[in-house]
């Protein structure tokens, strides 16, 4: 088998770092995975010997591999994980989506895409520039939600405008025109709710794509951290829809 090199986007595969994210993986991608990751310290504990039961089943090849795990998790008790094949993913036309715009920092989009899983949303457009979400670090903060959702990078938010032109958009911002629940409570579905970056926000020009949103906070902090807002802001649109 070929040498495994340190993580990056060139590759065409990324590794599934943990017992949960890997379980997770073999749920919903089973045909991706190619190679089992193996800390001879996890040997024989029940976690890792159902993931060995699970691989043996696929056809999934498995190897002692300790130095890659702790290369790529940065920790020493990273004690399985999966070598996988990236793959692409449409978004679903007829969901609800969350856009990611020039979202810049790894464990942002991980927590947030977990975040997105637990309140119903699994479709996930990223505009570039942007992290790379097969990032192990993006990965792992994910816990392997990412797997069960369809996420898609464009380079530019136009186009993604252009795949699904209809919907009705709800920029978040800091100058946002409506409160949140106000927002939340006229909304229908499918729509997209958009976040941009964690330092400068969504341009301007947003304000005049759709009904842009604010989040009622304090004057004590300038703004929520980003993965936060997904989450409140997510959780709000969602649980007005029940």
């Amino acid at each position: 088998m070929p040498k495994l090199e340190p993580y990056s986007r060139k590759l065409d595969y990324s590794y599934a770092l943990g017992l949960f994210p890997a379980h997770m993986l073999l749920d919903a991608r089973p045909d991706r995975a190619r190679r089992l990751l193996l800390h001879p310290d996890g040997l024989g504990s029940e976690g890792v010997e159902k993931l060995r039961r699970r691989c043996a089943e696929l056809g999934v090849r498995e190897e002692m591999a300790e130095r890659v795990l702790r290369r790529e998790s940065k920790k020493d008790n990273c004690y399985a994980g999966l070598v996988f094949e990236k793959f692409e993913s449409a978004l679903d036309e007829t969901k609800c989506h969350v856009v990611l715009a020039q979202i810049s920092d790894n464990g942002n989009v991980g927590t947030a895409l977990r975040s997105l899983m637990g309140f119903g949303v699994t479709d996930v457009a990223l505009i570039r520039p942007c992290v790379d979400v097969f990032d192990p670090h993006v990965l792992r903060a994910s816990m392997g939600a990412f797997y069960k959702m369809r996420v898609h990078t464009f380079d530019t938010f136009d186009e993604y405008r252009a795949l699904y032109p209809n919907r009705p958009l709800y920029p978040f911002m800091l100058d946002g025109a409506v409160p949140l629940d106000e927002a939340a409570q006229t909304a229908k579905p499918p729509f997209t709710l958009v976040f941009g970056n964690e330092a400068t926000g969504l341009p301007h020009a947003f304000s005049q794509m759709g009904q842009s949103v604010l989040i009622p906070q304090s004057d004590e902090i300038d703004s929520l951290n980003l993965a936060v807002a997904v989450s409140v802001g997510t959780y709000v649109f969602m649980r007005a829809l029940r």
